[in-house]
C-alpha cells in the first residue's frame, strides 16, 4: 500500500491505479471492511479531521458513516463526486485528471450541472473482474486528493488483507 499520500498527477497514474483496484468480490462483508480499513486509515492519516464514507452497489447502500463533525454539505459531495466516476466509468479523480489534461473546466465542457457533478477526488468505482462495475465508494470531507487517496488507501488495505 502506497503511504506517500499523494494523488495519481496523471490520467496514465489514475489509470494503472484503477487496474490495480479490480476485485473477485463485493458482498456487505466486503464493504463494512473496506470502510473500516478507510476509518483506520483516516484516523492514522488525517487525525481530526471529519469524513464521511459511502459504499453502495448499482442498487442500494452497504456501508454509510459519517464521522461526528460532518455536515449534509458531506452528503452533498458524496453525490456530486459519486455522479461523476458513475456517469464517466472512472475514478472521479481521473476525470478531473483528464479534464486538466486537456486544459478544460469540467463543468464547462460537459455542460453538467456543477449543484450536481464535481470532478474532485474521492469517487472510487468498484470493479469486479469479470463484471465490470458493481458498485461506488466514495469519500468526503477532505481536500479532493485527500479523500481519493484515503479511499484508494482503504481499497489497498483490504486487499492486501484479502489476497490468498
Amino acid at each position: 500500500m502506497d503511504k506517500t499520500l499523494k494523488a495519481p498527477a496523471t490520467v496514465a497514474a489514475c489509470a494503472a491505479q484503477e487496474a490495480a483496484l479490480v476485485f473477485d468480490r463485493l458482498n456487505a462483508a466486503d464493504a463494512m471492511a473496506i470502510g473500516q480499513a478507510i476509518l483506520a486509515l483516516s484516523l492514522e492519516w488525517f487525525p481530526g479531521r471529519p469524513i464521511a464514507i459511502h459504499i453502495e452497489t448499482e442498487t442500494h447502500p452497504l456501508f454509510v458513516y459519517f464521522m461526528d463533525g460532518t455536515t449534509a454539505g458531506n452528503a452533498d459531495w458524496v453525490n456530486k463526486k459519486k455522479n461523476v466516476a458513475r456517469r464517466f466509468g472512472h475514478s472521479s479523480w481521473m476525470v478531473r485528471q483528464q479534464f486538466i489534461e486537456r486544459g478544460v473546466d469540467f463543468n464547462k465542457d460537459t455542460g453538467l450541472d456543477p449543484e450536481l457533478f464535481r470532478a474532485e477526488g474521492g469517487a472510487v468505482p468498484l470493479m469486479i473482474r469479470g463484471k465490470g462495475r458493481m458498485g461506488m465508494l466514495v469519500v468526503s470531507g477532505l481536500e479532493g486528493w485527500e479523500d481519493h487517496v484515503l479511499a484508494v488507501g482503504g481499497l489497498e488495505l483490504w486487499q492486501s488483507r484479502n489476497v490468498g
